[in-house]
């Protein structure tokens, strides 16, 4: 199974970015990318574990539990 590799602009619009973020994921080495020439790519694998990385879940609380806000 091949993994497809996206355009930087292709990644914000998944993420639902402006293309700046990818591009700043890419510079900081926060995700995997493939330099075919001068030309970047991101594997769409790369994208679906970034999400999951940062997928953060809900926290369950119990029933008389919660705090009053000061």
């Amino acid at each position: 199974m091949t993994d497809c590799l996206l355009t930087v602009d292709q990644v914000a619009d998944r993420l639902g970015t402006t293309v700046r973020f990818p591009r700043r994921l890419i510079e900081e080495r926060r995700i995997t990318f493939v330099k075919v020439g001068r030309h970047v790519r991101i594997p769409e694998s790369a994208v679906s574990a970034y999400i999951a990385e940062h997928t953060v879940q809900p926290v369950t609380v119990r029933p008389g539990v919660l705090r009053r806000a000061a």
